[in-house]
């Protein structure tokens, strides 16, 4: 976490500190005049914060290491909803349209509640994903691909 997140300067007066979690706001402003200088209502405002997220609980995102799925244009993605304070699976295929990049999600859940079997399918719906889009790019055909037909992928099997 950088030092100064959650803190901005909305003037030349001093620091405004505001946290935000599960919908509840937790915020405070700290005066260059009342603290004595810019540098000590800065000091004052990070220490602040820093209580503030011991106390509020601060959920740190935990970047995913490795997108790869080991499928060219398949990755395996884990988006970090700040203001939920959740993490979201996904995968991400990636093709080109028109000489285009173009990216479709398969949206799994909550990383936290997705079952193995969601998880699995979503996977091996992408995998068909690309799969149908190379065998379109191999026959010259590219342009036709239509990922539309994709739309009902959580309760379709696309693959054997």
């Amino acid at each position: 976490m950088s030092e100064y997140n959650h803190i901005t300067a909305p003037d030349k007066g001093g620091f405004q500190v505001r946290i935000v979690r599960n919908r509840k706001e937790y915020s405070r402003y700290f005066s260059n005049k009342l603290w004595g200088s810019r540098k000590k209502s800065l000091k004052a405002a990070v220490s602040w914060r820093e209580q503030m997220l011991v106390l509020v609980g601060d959920v740190k995102p935990t970047p995913l290491a490795n997108k790869s799925t080991g499928v060219m244009g398949v990755s395996k993605i884990v988006k970090y909803d700040k203001r939920r304070g959740s993490f979201s699976l996904f995968y991400s295929c990636h093709w080109r349209k028109n000489k285009k990049a173009c990216t479709k999600q398969f949206y799994v859940g909550l990383a936290n509640e997705v079952t193995a079997d969601e998880d699995f399918h979503a996977f091996r719906t992408a995998v068909q994903f690309r799969k149908e889009y190379e065998l379109f790019k191999e026959i010259g055909q590219e342009n036709l691909f239509s990922p539309e037909k994709y739309k009902l992928w959580k309760t379709e099997r696309f693959y054997r």
